[in-house]
């Protein structure tokens, strides 16, 4: 796995050591994804940047163990005045939180007022998912927008894995090469190194097989699948630029992105009479909860064609 981009801490050298550390553990024992190590990253250098003004000082691990909640309150507000949404604040909390916990679990300090904060109320909202018709003209389009005829095979075939099958982008992007001939089954190793096994359409197994045959690059079995001009696991940037440039070009969504394919696998499931329960063991949600905002989803669809079709809901 890719290292996170390496960011410069306002920190002391046994803060510097603790997060190095930290950050080993979740990217090889808990095989965090790149993006998540990438905004643990920058929740913790924006926390050492305030407490470098708040202390006078670089903090070091016995000005953390000394901090109270009003420090950690601080933080927050600082970030809430520069316009910051609650989920952004509450997903730097949550790193926090999982910081402090390394440094007492490792020995190196606690601080108990971090667990006892309240984070922000985040306004709960809904999955972005596309319509049915523009999901497919996605898929039938991705393979029209580059002139090499293997990238293009390459980007429709990740774009029908999330809509196919309902993978996260990190996840096929972490496809390795041995992968391929897809079968009927194939084992998605998620969030948290938990495994789930996804059954595969034909046109999942079309699209990847269409992309093997075309790709120049001689891959080994552990190689990843899907690779870049130079041979190199693709990177995700690549993929939602890919899916900018189709949004911009068919005039669709500013929500048509790489996550709302996923969304949109599920939301059109649960719309043709699927289980909630069998989309939640798909998707790979530890918690039915998170399953449930599709429901959502669906009910504000028919609320919207009754607005749009019944007689009496017109003004």
């Amino acid at each position: 796995m890719a290292d996170p981009p390496t960011l410069s801490f306002a920190a002391a050298d046994d803060v510097q050591r603790a997060i190095a550390a930290w950050h080993a553990r979740l990217a090889d024992e808990r095989r965090a994804a790149v993006h998540t190590l990438s905004n643990y990253s920058r929740d913790l250098a924006a926390f050492f940047v305030f407490l470098q003004d708040h202390l006078g000082g670089r903090a070091s691990l016995a000005d953390l163990a000394a901090l109270k909640p009003a420090d950690f309150r601080g933080f927050l507000a600082k970030r809430a005045a520069k316009g910051l949404k609650p989920a952004s604040n509450a997903r730097a909390l949550s790193t926090l939180r999982g910081f402090f916990r390394h440094l007492a679990r490792e020995g190196l300090g606690s601080n108990p007022h971090i667990a006892a904060l309240r984070g922000p109320k985040i306004p709960r909202s809904l999955p972005k998912a596309l319509n049915a018709d523009d999901a497919r003209l996605v898929l039938d389009e991705a393979e029209k927008i580059d002139a090499l005829p293997w990238i293009a095979a390459r980007d429709r075939a990740v774009l029908t894995l999330l809509y196919g099958a309902g993978l996260r982008i990190d996840e096929a992007l972490g496809l390795p090469r041995k992968a391929a001939p897809l079968g009927e089954m194939l084992r998605i190793l998620g969030k948290g190194k938990k495994a789930r096994d996804v059954p595969i359409l034909a046109a999942c197994r079309d699209a990847v097989e269409a992309y093997t045959k075309l790709c120049p690059h001689r891959l080994g079995p552990n190689d990843a699948l899907f690779v870049g001009v130079r041979g190199r696991r693709l990177k995700a940037g690549i993929v939602q630029k890919r899916l900018r440039d189709l949004r911009v070009q068919l005039g669709l969504p500013e929500k048509t992105t790489p996550h709302a394919l996923r969304h949109s696998f599920a939301t059109h499931l649960l719309g043709a009479g699927a289980d909630l329960r069998a989309i939640q063991e798909l998707l790979g949600h530890a918690s039915l909860s998170t399953t449930q905002r599709y429901t959502d989803v669906d009910a504000q669809r028919l609320l919207d064609v009754y607005a749009a079709a019944h007689p009496r809901a017109r003004p």
